[in-house]
């Protein structure tokens, strides 16, 4: 199967809706409370807005298998009040809104999209991925500690959302080269958007 990973535009925001909602639903008929508004997670208004702002500063990609949409990853340097300190946030890129479509799971298709952020965070120069997880998701949990990342925390108690099992996984540890490098035009684009310098 061949996968790329691409710079998603506006034009993107629909599936990305549809992936998150399929994917509560998906949660929610196994019992979590993931991303429900029960479970104080953004309803689906608020979450598309909130993807709409990133898509504006160039943050969010999008994987396709074969030419389809198959799953969506956010990565900038901004994180939710109280999770990570200052010195963390400055040396890292931070993972957000990672969802892979029900059809392309146990392809390892997630896995992908995080090496892509760990490759961004090399290319800023910054030494940390760092993604905060449903404080509840045991088995999200183990999914990142798969995926080669560790438990930082759990942060509080005055960080009080929804999502508060701090993650991280160092970003040399993917061995990435020169030759993993993206295109200097996509990192221009990146490192010009107010509030992302790399320094």
């Amino acid at each position: 199967m061949n996968t790329v990973i691409r710079q998603a535009t506006f034009g993107d925001l629909g599936t990305i809706c549809r992936l998150r909602l399929q994917r509560t639903a998906w949660l929610t008929s196994r019992g979590s409370d993931q991303w429900t508004v029960a479970g104080r997670g953004k309803p689906i208004e608020t979450f598309a807005h909130a993807v709409g702002r990133s898509l504006e500063a160039g943050e969010t990609w999008i994987a396709e298998c074969n030419g389809e949409a198959a799953g969506t990853v956010t990565v900038d340097h901004r994180a939710d009040p109280n999770l990570w300190s200052p010195w963390e946030l400055g040396d890292a890129v931070i993972v957000h809104y990672m969802i892979v479509d029900l059809r392309f799971a146990g392809h390892r298709l997630g896995h992908r999209m995080l090496a892509h952020a760990g490759r961004l965070a090399y290319q800023q120069d910054r030494s940390w991925v760092r993604l905060d997880a449903w404080t509840t998701n045991a088995d999200l949990h183990d999914y990142y500690r798969r995926a080669g990342f560790h438990l930082t925390r759990i942060a509080g108690p005055i960080a009080s959302g929804p999502s508060c099992a701090l993650f991280e996984r160092r970003t040399d540890s993917w061995h990435f080269s020169y030759r993993t490098r993206l295109p200097e035009p996509v990192l221009t684009a990146y490192r010009a958007t107010p509030g992302l310098s790399a320094s």
